[in-house]
């Protein structure tokens, strides 16, 4: 996998020609012949799938190309910009299921990148979203993943990890903060009468407050690598209900209890979360390969995945905010889900100070 500058403007600019570059490393023999523009979506991120055809050797019947939009600025602004670039292009073991990268092409002054990345429907991946919520068990098979994540690089920092010191800790910056504030008022207006009377009397100060106040604990605790955006939209299910995760674009040093809280509160209905979410935060902690004394007890497990529903809140209430991020029946089923979540485990009392 390699690096460089030059990431294409425009979809008319992949031939059979810059195709058979960008597959070379992992299909040294193909040549392909023939690249079909089957599907483009330029908005938060441009993605595109080509169908490809080889003239000699043999390669992906289709791949997915995924590059910098329209919010390029914001993402800079939120420290997101280069994230998912820099990480494949480190080449590091994420011992869950992820899509395989065949070419990273990053341009740091022009602000872009570009991957190319296999596609996982070709092995019957089926993306999901909140509108299509998992079963308990996916849940448990998403969280086994996670606790492979979080124990391979349990306590890493830059001497530990030399190829992740660019990855930066949790913390709540005015620049992400801000972002929050202008959209949330948006989205609280949005979901009038849908959320929680204790969550809408917050107001956006109080939500936002409460959101940076979690980020900041994340910091403070035992860091391990986060997928850190790991929301039902950004996962598929596999034959046999592995649970696969993609859109590494936020991925950050800090506490594990972001990932875990974030992804079961988001992909499980309330009624299916409130039933089995004690059952799978065991489940988690079981699969993290740590020394018992490094584990996280259950009473401190058991707080900081209640705090966590301040993070989602925040983030779907202002997602809810927009327009073109999210379908808005994905962000207003999510900004219901993490503000149930937030009054039933009263999530604000237990936000560290």
């Amino acid at each position: 996998m390699s690096t460089r500058r030059n990431v294409p403007a425009d979809w008319a600019e992949i031939t059979p020609e810059w195709m058979t570059a960008a597959l070379a490393g992992h299909h040294p023999g193909a040549r392909v012949s023939d690249v079909n523009l089957v599907l483009r979506d330029d908005g938060t991120n441009r993605r595109a799938r080509f169908e490809l055809r080889f003239a000699a050797g043999s390669g992906p019947g289709r791949v997915f190309l995924k590059a910098e939009g329209e919010h390029r600025l914001v993402h800079n602004r939120n420290g997101n910009l280069f994230n998912e670039a820099d990480l494949y292009a480190s080449q590091v073991l994420l011992p869950l299921d992820h899509p395989l990268v065949y070419r990273v092409l990053v341009d740091r002054p022009s602000l872009d990148w570009m991957l190319v990345m296999e596609d996982v429907t070709l092995r019957d991946g089926d993306p999901r979203d909140a509108t299509r919520p998992m079963t308990v068990d996916q849940v448990a098979a998403g969280l086994r993943g996670l606790a492979r994540l979080h124990g391979r690089y349990w306590g890493f920092d830059a001497t530990t990890e030399p190829a992740l010191a660019w990855v930066r800790t949790w913390a709540s910056t005015e620049g992400f903060a801000g972002g929050l504030r202008s959209r949330i008022p948006t989205g609280l207006d949005r979901a009038d009468g849908q959320l929680p009377a204790d969550v809408a009397g917050r107001g956006t100060d109080g939500v936002v407050e409460l959101w940076s106040r979690y980020v900041d604990t994340l910091g403070r605790e035992t860091p391990t690598l986060l997928h850190a955006d790991a929301h039902i939209g950004n996962t598929y299910v596999l034959p046999g209900d592995e649970v696969g995760f993609l859109d590494w674009q936020v991925v950050r040093r800090g506490g594990w209890s972001q990932d875990v809280g974030y992804f079961l509160v988001g992909a499980l209905t309330t009624a299916d979360r409130q039933a089995h979410e004690t059952d799978l935060l065991r489940h988690y902690l079981d699969a993290l390969d740590l020394p018992a004394g490094a584990r996280p007890t259950w009473d401190v497990a058991w707080r900081r995945y209640r705090a966590c529903a301040a993070y989602g809140l925040a983030i779907w209430l202002s997602t809810l905010g927009t327009d073109g991020w999210q379908r808005p029946e994905v962000s207003l089923t999510l900004a219901r889900r993490y503000a149930t979540a937030f009054s039933d485990l009263e999530a604000a009392t237990a936000v560290e100070p």
